[in-house]
């Protein structure tokens, strides 16, 4: 059940996070999840002094993962075109 529901929140945080980055219209829903689950390491990592998955799902969990998200896609969108949008 932990499985599934990191796929379904993964999915959903990196959906927002490419909304806000604009560039939902390039990834489709296998993508969405990986920026999701990896946005969320890179939020533990950076908010949780190193530590992932020390909480339980609320919503400050919630944004961190989101703001590790758009952190993720700002990288790749510097790296792709040479600028973040």
């Amino acid at each position: 059940m932990g499985l599934i529901l990191w796929l379904v929140i993964g999915g959903v945080i990196g959906w927002l996070a490419s909304i806000i980055m604009r560039t939902d219209a390039q990834q489709g829903i296998l993508l969405n999840i990986v920026v999701g689950i990896v946005g969320a390491f890179i939020g533990g990592l950076i908010f949780s002094g190193g530590s992932i998955n020390n909480t339980s799902l609320n919503l400050y969990s919630f944004l961190v993962s989101l703001l590790g998200a758009v952190i993720l896609l700002a990288i790749v969108n510097l790296f792709r075109r040479g600028s973040v949008r």
